[in-house]
């Protein structure tokens, strides 16, 4: 159940809480605070969250990874250098892949593209548990129905195809 405070600017107060979450907004109208602690509310009984955005907003795989990018600097951990090439590479490569179908067989074909491109084994294992891991953000933080199981299957398929491995690491000179 929601509470309603007018303020003495006459806007209204609009207070949350709801399955041990809280939010608040303000508003200038009660209509709209009301149809808000309304969304509020369905959001928490659906997913846990009060964050409406993230299900009207995320469409692809480029915007799992902003949305993944963006949740970590909010707690104090941005991604450093390493990190943050990766998730630019797999933004430019697989960004614009809708969720629908970011599936086993799309991952695989990336995976064979990368290793046509000299990406050694150890590179892809990165890249590929980069993948899980924003997918599986996604669903975990936000409620995103996006399945990690697509990303699981497609590097053990990688991983018999001999494109997913350990580094060879530094050659031998005879």
């Amino acid at each position: 159940m929601a509470t309603f405070t007018q303020l003495a600017s006459g806007n209204w107060r609009v207070q949350v809480r709801r399955k041990t979450r809280y939010v608040a907004e303000t508003f200038r109208r009660r209509k709209d605070g009301e149809e808000w602690a309304l969304e509020m509310e369905r959001n928490i009984d659906r997913n846990g969250s009060s964050k409406p955005r993230v299900t009207r907003n995320v469409r692809t795989f480029g915007d799992l990874v902003d949305l993944h990018d963006e949740d970590m600097r909010e707690v104090g951990k941005p991604p450093r250098r390493s990190k943050a090439a990766v998730m630019t590479s797999l933004k430019t490569e697989l960004g614009s892949v809708k969720l629908t179908a970011l599936n086993r067989e799309r991952l695989i074909e990336f995976g064979r593209k990368r290793a046509k491109q000299g990406a050694g084994p150890a590179t892809l294992a990165i890249d590929m548990s980069f993948i899980r891991t924003i997918i599986t953000h996604a669903a975990a933080v936000h409620g995103i129905e996006v399945s990690a199981e697509e990303a699981r299957l497609a590097r053990v398929a990688l991983t018999h195809l001999n494109l997913v491995g350990k580094s060879n690491g530094p050659r031998k000179m005879n």
